[in-house]
């Protein structure tokens, strides 16, 4: 909640920016209105992104991904699957236009800042920090290609994307990749069965287990609750 309350605190408002540039320009009472209108929809979806990110880290059986896929308890394994499952957000997000791509944007600032705020508490020297926070974007940007690609091809192609990225290479067992390939296919087709602007507005997200018990359920997506302000 810190987070939150420091987002919407130091947020640029565009209804406070209005009345700046009125000084020089004349602005009307609808222009006014408008800006307000922005700056509304503006904090909501920024609301969204935040609950939307919380979910990539805090609904994610980090513990299950460690022991099925002979991961190490490590920062690094932490960062893998939590850039697997904001690139699933993404990948849903994107489908929603202009608003989706400005959500996505947001949701990757949350996952840099939180990145960032974690090293800290580990007590990473600044220096060391912030040389691995450039790798860190480098490999992002690198893996989040791959993972396009991978999506878009057949198994065998994301199999090799997740090989790449998850796995770091590393991957002996091809158990892992198959069981890696059926939960990212899965999860892909639960995301797109939920609701576009429930999803704008709530930002909160469900994920499957690594192994389903109950394959039927894949696509009864939960429904999300919301009062009248969306939040």
């Amino acid at each position: 909640m810190a987070l939150l309350v420091r987002v919407l605190r130091n947020q640029t408002s565009i209804s406070q920016w209005v009345p700046i540039c009125s000084q020089l320009v004349s602005v009307s009472p609808t222009q006014r209105q408008w800006g307000r209108t922005l700056s509304s929809i503006s904090q909501k979806i920024k609301i969204a992104a935040l609950r939307m990110y919380t979910s990539c880290v805090e609904k994610t059986d980090f513990e299950e991904f460690f022991l099925r896929c002979q991961m190490p308890d490590t920062f690094n394994s932490w960062f893998l699957i939590t850039l697997l499952h904001v690139w699933m957000c993404l990948v849903r997000m994107k489908q929603e236009g202009r608003t989706g791509k400005y959500m996505c944007r947001i949701i990757v600032h949350f996952m840099w800042e939180d990145v960032e705020q974690r090293g800290r508490v580990m007590g990473v020297n600044s220096y060391i920090l912030k040389k691995n926070m450039a790798l860190m974007t480098n490999n992002f940007y690198a893996a989040i290609l791959g993972y396009d690609e991978g999506i878009l091809s057949d198994d065998r192609g994301l199999a090799a994307a997740l090989w790449r990225t998850f796995f770091n290479q590393k991957c002996e067992d091809p158990r892992q990749l198959e069981l890696l390939v059926e939960y990212v296919r899965k999860q892909m087709q639960y995301l797109d069965s939920m609701n576009g602007e429930d999803l704008l507005l709530t930002g909160e997200v469900r994920w499957r287990p690594l192994v389903e018990k109950n394959p039927q359920s894949i696509l009864k997506a939960h429904a999300p609750t919301y009062n009248d302000e969306g939040l």
